[in-house]
C-alpha cells in the first residue's frame, strides 16, 4: 500500500466529514454548545464509538500479546459504571439544565471549586486526547509523511488543522453526527479485517486455536500484585468509567443533547453494551493478528512494542491492499473524530467554566473561536512533546494519566452528591493538587519496597484522598 493510496483514503474521509459538518450546520442559528434535540438512538451510536480512539484501534489488539483478554475485566466494570451514570448523574445534570457539567461544582461549593474541576478536566482531556491522537500521527508518519519527506511536526500540524476546521463552526451537533459515522466505519473495518485475516490463516480449526491460545485468557485471579488482577481491573473499571465518562464534558455532551434524561439513560445503556461487543471484536482481531504474525513473520519480540502488531501485519508482504485500506479507515475514523470531540469539549469547558463567558453575548462568539484555535495549537504541541518522552504502550499511558487527573474530579462530585457539608472553597485547589502528588509517592514506594504494582486502583486512592481532604476542611451545614 503506497503513501498516495493512504492519502486518498484520508482525503475521502475528510471530504465526507466536511460534507456532514456543512449539512448539519447549514442554518445560521446553529448552537455550538448543543441543544436538547438529538434522538436517543443517534446519541447512543455516537456515544458507543466516542471512547474508542486510535489508541483502542492500535493498542487493544496488541494487548493480547502480554495481557490476553484481561481488558474485558475492566469492560465488565464499565457496564456497572454506566448504569450508575445513567441513574445517578444524568438526572442531576438534566435537573440543573447544565451546559457544562462542572457548573454543578459552582452551585454546590463555590467559584474556586468550580474552576478547580474545570482545570482538572482541561488537563485530563488535553493530555488524554493528545496521547490518543499521538498514536495515529505515529502510524501516518511511518506510512505516509516519513516516506514523503515530511517531519513529524508537519504531520501533526496538518492533521490538527484539518480537524480544527471542520469542528470550529459546528460544535456538539457536528461531533454527534461525525461520531455516528465513526462508529459505523469502525465496526465495518474491524469486522472486515477479521474476515480477511481469518481467511488468510485458514478457517478450519481457527476458532478452537484462538480459544486454546494463552492470548485469549480473560480472567486473572492468581496474582493480587499484578496490574491485571481481576478485582483491580473490575473495580477500577466501575470508577474509571464514572470519572472518565460520567464526569467528562467531552463524553457527556452527547447525552446532554438528548430531549430529556430518560432518552439520555436509554442512550447510555444501549451504548455500553454495544461498546462491549466492539471491544470484544478488537480482542478477537488481536488474537488473529498474533496467530498470523507467529505463523508468517516470526517472534513478536521483534515488534518492540505491542502497539506495533496491527501495523506490522498490515504492512507485511502477501497481505491484501484492502486490509491496509480498512486499517487506515478504522484508524482515522477513530482518531479524527475523538480529537474533534475533545477540541469541542475543551472549548466549551474553557469558555463557560474558566472564562465565565455569557453564552448569549456577542463576545462569546469571538472568545469561543479564539479558544477553539488555541486548544488545537496546544494539543499539537503536547503530541510533539509526548513523542519525545513516551516509553509505554499508549492505552496504559492514557489510563495512568486518567488515574492522576480524574481522581480529584471524582472526589469533588462524590463529596458534593453524598454529603451535605460545606467546604472552605478557597482551599479546594490545594487539596486537589495534593492528592495526585501523594498518590504518585505511594505508588512509587509500593513498587520499589514491596513489588506491588498499583494499577487503575490508583484512581480510587486519588478520589479517596480528595474526599478526606474536603471533609477535613468542611463544616456541617446548618
Amino acid at each position: 500500500m503506497t503513501p498516495f493510496t493512504i492519502l486518498a483514503t484520508i482525503a475521502a474521509y475528510f471530504l465526507l466529514l466536511f460534507i456532514i459538518s456543512w449539512a448539519v450546520n447549514r442554518r445560521k442559528d446553529t448552537d455550538y454548545f448543543g441543544g436538547k434535540q438529538t434522538p436517543w438512538i443517534i446519541a447512543a451510536i455516537a456515544a458507543m464509538g466516542a471512547p474508542i480512539s486510535g489508541v483502542t484501534f492500535i493498542s487493544v489488539p496488541g494487548m493480547v500479546i502480554d495481557k490476553g483478554w484481561s481488558y474485558l475485566q475492566m469492560v465488565l466494570g464499565f457496564v456497572i459504571g454506566y448504569i450508575i451514570i445513567a441513574y445517578v448523574l444524568v438526572p442531576l445534570f438534566y435537573r440543573k439544565n447544565l451546559v457544562s457539567i462542572y457548573g454543578y461544582l459552582d452551585e454546590r461549593f463555590g467559584v474556586s471549586t468550580h474552576k478547580t474541576g474545570a482545570w482538572f478536566f482541561f488537563i485530563s482531556k488535553m493530555l488524554g486526547a493528545s496521547v490518543r491522537f499521538f498514536v495515529v500521527c505515529i502510524v501516518l508518519q511511518s506510512l505516509v509523511f516519513g516516506p514523503l519527506g515530511f517531519p513529524f511536526a508537519a504531520n501533526v500540524a496538518i492533521t490538527i488543522a484539518l480537524i480544527c476546521l471542520y469542528t470550529a463552526r459546528g460544535g456538539v451537533k457536528t461531533v454527534i453526527w461525525t461520531d455516528t459515522l465513526k462508529s459505523l466505519c469502525l465496526i465495518l473495518s474491524v469486522v472486515l479485517c477479521i474476515i480477511v485475516i481469518a481467511k488468510a490463516l485458514g478457517v478450519e480449526g481457527l476458532f478452537s486455536a484462538v480459544a486454546a491460545d494463552e492470548s485469549s485468557r480473560i480472567f486473572f485471579f492468581d496474582d493480587p500484585k499484578s496490574g491485571i488482577y481481576f478485582w483491580k481491573q473490575f473495580l477500577a473499571g466501575i470508577f474509571m468509567v464514572i470519572a472518565t465518562t460520567g464526569l467528562d464534558q467531552d463524553l457527556m455532551q452527547r447525552n446532554l443533547s438528548c430531549k430529556n434524561y430518560k432518552d439520555a439513560q436509554k442512550s447510555l445503556i444501549f451504548s455500553v453494551f454495544t461498546q462491549a461487543i466492539v471491544i470484544t471484536l478488537f480482542l478477537i482481531l488481536g488474537c488473529l493478528l498474533l496467530l498470523y504474525y507467529r505463523s508468517n513473520l516470526g517472534d513478536t519480540a521483534a515488534l518492540g512494542s505491542s502497539d506495533n502488531l496491527f501495523g506490522a501485519v498490515v504492512a507485511s508482504e502477501g497481505m491484501p491492499v484492502i486490509v491496509g485500506i480498512l486499517f487506515i479507515l478504522g484508524l482515522i475514523s477513530a482518531s479524527y473524530s475523538a480529537a474533534g470531540s475533545a477540541l469541542t469539549a475543551l472549548t466549551t469547558s474553557f469558555t463557560v467554566d474558566i472564562l465565565k463567558t455569557d453564552l448569549k453575548s456577542e463576545e462569546m462568539k469571538k472568545k469561543r473561536k479564539a479558544v477553539h484555535y488555541s486548544m488545537a495549537v496546544m494539543m499539537g504541541l503536547v503530541i510533539i512533546v509526548f513523542n519525545i518522552i513516551n516509553s509505554q504502550d499508549a492505552i496504559s499511558a492514557v489510563y495512568t494519566l486518567a488515574s492522576y487527573t480524574y481522581g480529584p474530579i471524582l472526589g469533588l462530585f462524590c463529596f458534593g452528591m453524598f454529603s451535605r457539608r460545606s467546604v472552605r472553597d478557597r482551599w479546594v485547589p490545594l487539596i486537589c493538587v495534593a492528592a495526585p502528588i501523594i498518590c504518585f509517592l505511594v505508588r512509587y514506594a509500593l513498587l520499589h519496597c514491596t513489588g506491588y504494582v498499583m494499577s487503575f486502583e490508583l484512581l480510587l486512592l486519588n478520589a479517596a484522598l480528595t474526599i478526606l481532604g474536603l471533609f477535613a476542611l468542611s463544616r456541617r451545614t446548618a
